[in-house]
């Protein structure tokens, strides 16, 4: 099913060493993309990889409410010691450049969040959040009428974080 098993074992050693390289729990959507985009694995045996990885206890889902992002454990980290010798250099020299030029993207996205539900008919909460090495920096939660403007807030929080927040900051104490 999955080919040869030495190719099963290198890969879920490769999900291991990006998990242990980038240090902060993250989520499905970016390791997938981190795959995806090196063509590493396909979308579903990632996903098949990654469930058993959790099933072995070597990776752990980080729960934050209802977000959950993967982080992997004690276990996982010994096993990548023992065995990280089989990764080919290839993949870690592609990984390692891979991460060195997105990893302040990633924890731009691990570490600030903007989400909506929808409360009623008209009526959505925003929920605003920045975080700093496990800290809650804000946590702000917005009613607004639309659907719209639910996701503009989304956006520029997004897009604008550090900036709002030093300005939400400056209101308060000022």
């Amino acid at each position: 099913m999955f080919g040869d098993t030495s190719e099963l074992a290198e890969n879920k050693l490769l999900l291991l060493y990006i998990f242990d390289k980038i240090k902060l729990p993250i989520s499905n959507i970016q390791i997938t993309q981190i795959i995806l985009e090196n063509n590493f694995i396909n979308y579903f045996t990632l996903h098949q990889y990654i469930s058993e990885l959790v099933a072995s206890k070597f990776l752990e889902y980080a729960g934050e409410e209802s977000k959950h992002r993967l982080v992997i454990t004690e276990t996982g980290s010994k096993v990548l010691s023992m065995f990280g010798e089989r990764l080919s250099k290839n993949k870690i020299e592609t990984i390692d450049k891979y991460l060195k030029s997105n990893l302040e993207k990633i924890k731009k996205e691990v570490t600030v969040s903007a989400d909506y539900t929808i409360e009623n008919d008209n009526n959505y909460i925003v929920n605003l959040k920045a975080m700093e090495n496990k800290i809650i920096l804000i946590d702000l939660k917005v009613n607004v009428p639309t659907n719209k403007q639910a996701r503009e807030l989304c956006s520029k929080w997004k897009n604008n974080s550090a900036e709002l927040y030093n300005n939400i900051m400056r209101q308060l104490i000022d």
